[in-house]
Formats: structure tokens, sequence, C-alpha cells
């Protein structure tokens, strides 16, 4: 979730003290009987409309506030949620849903129409979502959303109120995952018709899930209180939860060791052992890669030559040793491990081995035969970063890197998360951090991030062998075929250098020992339906 869901470990600027004030007394145990829970995730987040929302942040708070058809166990697998159950016709391609009985946090009921209107939303050019690819299994959804169609063409149909009819081009294994994603949230149409601005408003944001908008104090806190509403309300435990807007994470820190914050998303790298020695570092598996994006059509980077001798150049054991403290694995490759190669029943990780290793004289030979001998004539290169503490670390580590090993002098410039994102978008990056973070548990998730066509691919990369190796994938559920096609195509992207990645994701979190149930479905996208204090 993807972001992903575009791995989203955003940050801006807030002064800590006089915000949250008086949060003290709402601890734990505190004077509400423990049912505020008080947790960060970052920065504001760029949008809380379903259908644009990119980032894994805003993927949390929308996940508390809406509910796709089906949801993410804590395993990642989908099980059923605004839908009760479904059929799937013989072949694979119609899936027929039955909705529960359920309602909008302000009454109005869910019907199976709000999902169709979502849907085709979400795939209408005027929506320009950069998930819309994510409905691209349901048939004419492509060729809506591309050449601008009619929607009546678009495989997704209301028979009634409470039953959903959705046809799809081929069959997809991972259908059901996909229907779990922000993406695919239903909104309530009539809301969302009458008022273009409605995602930005505390009073119009409506949802379908276990806890709705209380207020957003835009760049300061966003505070969720249970729906009374939710088909399932007697069993959120948590009457409030409070999410502070922080961009400091060492800020977020020392609230959390004051008692003022119970969960931390991510906390700086540098804390990592204190906080585990204390009992409150909890690290979770995470299906998701840290990498360096290319601006594969700009010079010097056009060239596949100068991409690898960048990636050649790194040495991640030390990344992961000197400024990770030891959280995370080293990259050899794209897709990251806890995902499974459904042909051999094993890690797809582990099956694709180590696609390339670190070696500084192949390195620097391939910069000289892009024509760039130890650095000179390189254009001058700038890597850019969102704010956070532990990307500024990472990039000083690799600046350092590229200095000693090719030569090569890096300018570093960060970013507020929201400006960090347009840049990228625009493509006026050189190299630019990010993260990708599986949206469900399939290496699709990272193989069409790549595509030539992917609108999350701000690097541009592009292979039509790389294109066509997916697409195969894509359009077959035999699990030979699929894996193979996906093994074939990560072996180009990565010899073409189409990503650079450092590190495979293991979540960290800073969490009161107290706190529990807390779903993570491996994805960073938190789940506090169930979350309480013992």
């Amino acid at each position: 979730m993807k972001k992903k869901k575009l791995l989203a470990l955003a940050l801006a600027t807030l002064m800590a003290g006089s915000v949250f004030a008086g949060c003290g007394s709402d601890s734990a145990a505190g004077g509400d009987g423990g049912k505020t829970i008080r947790a960060t995730f970052g920065t504001e987040p760029e949008t809380l409309d379903p259908g644009k929302a990119t980032g894994v942040p805003e993927a949390t708070y929308l996940g508390e506030m809406f509910e796709g058809l089906t949801t993410l166990d804590e395993n990642g697998q989908p099980v059923a949620a605004a839908a009760e159950k479904w059929d799937v016709s013989a072949d694979g391609l119609t899936y027929t849903f039955h909705l529960r009985d359920s309602k909008w946090s302000n009454g109005d009921p869910v019907t199976a129409k709000d999902f169709e209107f979502a849907w085709k939303r979400l795939l209408s050019q005027d929506l320009a979502s950069e998930y819309a690819y994510m409905l691209y299994p349901v048939k004419g959804a492509e060729a809506y959303n591309k050449n601008g169609g009619s929607a009546d063409q678009v495989g997704v149909k209301a028979l009634d109120d409470k039953t959903l009819e959705v046809k799809l081009e081929h069959p997809t294994a991972y259908f059901l995952a996909l229907c779990a994603h922000q993406s695919a949230f239903p909104v309530n149409e009539k809301i969302v018709s009458g008022d273009k601005e409605w995602a930005t408003k505390t009073d119009e944001i409506v949802g379908n899930g276990p806890f709705k908008m209380q207020e957003w104090e835009h760049n300061s806190k966003i505070t969720v209180v249970k729906n009374d509403q939710y088909w399932d309300k007697d069993n959120v435990k948590a009457d409030k939860v409070e999410m502070p807007l922080i961009d400091n994470m060492s800020t977020a820190v020392s609230m959390f060791d004051n008692g003022e914050l119970d969960f931390v998303y991510n906390p700086p790298a540098a804390d990592t052992e204190r906080l585990e020695k204390e009992g409150k570092l909890r690290q979770d598996k995470n299906d998701g890669t840290y990498f360096y994006e290319f601006n594969t059509k700009a010079a010097p980077f056009d060239n596949p030559k100068v991409r690898k001798a960048f990636a050649l150049a790194l040495n991640r054991e030390e990344i992961i040793k000197n400024v990770m403290h030891g959280r995370n694995t080293p990259a050899y490759g794209w897709v990251p491990k806890g995902i499974e190669d459904t042909a051999a029943g094993k890690d797809f990780q582990e099956v694709s081995g180590d696609l390339f290793k670190e070696d500084v004289a192949e390195a620097k030979k391939l910069l000289a035969e892009a024509g760039y001998p130890d650095g000179q004539g390189l254009p001058p290169v700038t890597l850019l970063y969102n704010t956070n503490e532990d990307h500024k670390a990472i990039a000083e580590a690799v600046q350092e890197m590229w200095k000693k090993n090719l030569g090569v002098n890096v300018e570093l410039q960060n970013q507020e998360w929201k400006v960090y994102l347009q840049t990228r978008k625009t493509g006026q990056q050189q190299i630019a951090r990010a993260g990708w973070v599986g949206d469900y548990l399939d290496p699709m998730t990272f193989m069409d991030y790549l595509l030539s066509t992917g609108t999350n691919n701000y690097g541009k990369y592009s292979n039509p062998q790389y294109d066509a190796l997916v697409k195969q994938a894509q359009q077959s559920n035999d699990p030979q075929v699929r894996m193979k096609a996906m093994h074939d195509a990560e072996k180009i992207a990565m010899e073409d250098m189409g990503v650079l990645p450092v590190y495979f994701y293991t979540t960290a979190i800073a969490q009161n020992p107290k706190l529990k149930g807390v779903e993570d479905p491996g994805n960073s996208v938190f789940n506090f339906k169930s979350a309480h204090f013992e």
C-alpha cells in the first residue's frame, strides 16, 4: 500500500510543546480510562480523498475512516469487510459481492451504487488518479481511463442496493486484495458531488469505517472517534485516536518518552537500541523497498551505465550497520522479502537471489565507459529527500560513498513532503529518495510500478521487454507462467538499474507496551479497529 501505495515516510515542521499541552492527562491509564490512543505517522497528509491518496500515512488515516469490500488481515490476506460474502464465476471473470447492512458515518445507507460511483470516479480522466491502474483488471477500466470512453463500458455495476457485480478483463489472482486498497474505497456520492473541496473539510469527510473524523487541525492534528454507525462498532475498542502531525521524529520520540504519545511510526534509527532495551520497540515485517529513483529521461541518468555505476558504488551493509543501527536488510533486487513465489512455494526474493552486488572497480569502469572517468565531466548531481532524520543521515552516507568510490560530488536537497512529491511528479528530480510498500501480497505490486505507463513511476524508467513480460504475468492465472515472467522482468529492471534499491524495510514503531491490537498486514497501513490498552 503503496504507496501504496508510495511509501511516505513523510515529515514537515512543528513545535510540539504548546500544541499538545494537556495531552499528558490522557495517558494510557489516564482520565478517560485508556480509551484514547495517541499515534503519529508523520506530517500533514497530501489529501484525504481515497481516490487521490498515494502515501502510506494517508492510507492509515483513510483506513480508520473508510472500508473496502475486503480488508487485509494481519497476515496480509483479504477477508470480508463491507462485503459480507462474494461469488466468483467458474472462469474467474465475474465477482458478485453481497454487501452488509451498513451505514455512512452521517447515517446514510452504504449501497452498491456507492462503490460503482467511487470506482468509476477513480477511473475518470477528470480525477487524474495516480492509482487508477489498480482497477485495470476490471473490464473496460483501462480503456475508459486512458481513452476517455464511456463509463457505461466499465465492468462494475450495482445490481441492487446490496449487490455489486464486477466483470474482469482476465482472471486476476490478487483481485480480492485490490478491493482492500484505499483507491477502491467507496465514497458518498451526495457529499463528493456536492463540494469539490469535500476532502479538506472535517464535517464533509464522511466514511464507512470503524472511526469517523472529529477534527482536522491542518499541520497540527487529526482526531478520529468511534463511528457509532459502523456495522461492527461493538468490536471497536477505542473511543478516540488522536494523530498529531509531526515532521521531526526526534520530537515525536521525546513526546513518547514523556507519555504524550503511545505509538510513533518510524522513530529515528538512532533510538533503536534504547527503545529495544526498554521493551518499547516493535518491529514488524514489511513488504517494502527503500530505493533511489533516477530521472531516466535526463543526463546523466538517461545512461544505464551511469545508473549502474552509482548502484554498485554503495555499501549497503555499512548503511544498515552504521546509519540504521541494524534495522532493515540490504536490497540486491527490486521485490522485497515476504512475498511468495506461488509456483515455487518459496519467497519470491529467495528464488530471485541477488541480482547485482556491490563492486567499486566495476562501478568505476562503467562510469568511465559512459564518458565520465573518475567523475570528470559529469553534470552537477543533486540528491533529493523529504524531511526526515534517517533520510538525511542515509543521504549523507551515500554522498560520501559516491565521492570516495566514484569521485563524484553530489549536492543534497531536502524538501517538505508535499513539495518533494510535486518535484518528483513533475520530473524535476535527478536522484530522489523513495520507498514503495506492496499494496497486496503478490510480486505484481512491484512489477507494475516500473511499467512505462506506471503513474507512480516518476523516474520514467521504460523498457519494452519489461513491459511485455509484466503484461504476460497480468493476463495469466497460471502460477508457473506468472512467476517466471515476473522473475525475468525483475532481472531486466535490475540490469537496466531502472531504480536503485538500497534496503528492504523492517517496520519500526515506538509503542507503549500496554497498547495491544494494532494490526499491520505488512504494508505499514495500521488498523486501530481492535487497538486497546491492557
